[in-house]
């Protein structure tokens, strides 16, 4: 059985290893001042979010997101990073974070929980494309530092 909760102190382990295996998926290379820093939001619970995914009691999956204003009404939910350990993928686990996510940002009072994935991403499009929709938008981006 799959149980999604916010992760707690004993959690950081299991967690680094996944969103480490995130991070490596995108071959980005990350300082460990971000690790540290990042969990420390996730605890706080105030500014950025994250939930695990636990089955049979271990933790298999992750996401983060957060709330951010939208200027044609409410608040939307951006959900930034998901990743699920390699050998459950397919038993959902993907699709229960989204879940998750999407029923905390619905009670949060958001229109939307929106996200990005790679084109070449095939695993995750198949799963995404079931679960909403591809409105058809290209990113771009200035690297600032």
């Amino acid at each position: 059985m799959i149980t999604i909760e916010k992760p707690g102190p004993g959690d950081r382990e299991a967690w680094e290893a996944l969103f480490r295996a995130y991070i490596d998926f995108y071959q980005r290379v990350e300082p460990p001042a971000m690790y540290e820093r990042a969990w420390e939001e996730f605890l706080a619970e105030s500014r950025m979010h994250a939930r695990v995914a636990r089955l049979d009691g271990r933790i298999v999956g992750i996401t983060h997101f957060f709330v951010h204003a939208n200027t044609t009404g409410p608040d939307v939910c951006y959900l930034q990073d998901l990743f699920t350990a390699p050998e459950v993928r397919g038993r959902g686990v993907a699709r229960a974070l989204i879940d998750a996510v999407a029923d905390w940002a619905r009670a949060q009072g958001c229109v939307r929980v929106y996200w990005n994935t790679h084109e070449t991403n095939a695993t995750a499009r198949r799963l995404y494309d079931k679960v909403a929709e591809n409105r058809g938008f290209l990113r771009y981006q200035i690297e600032l530092v």
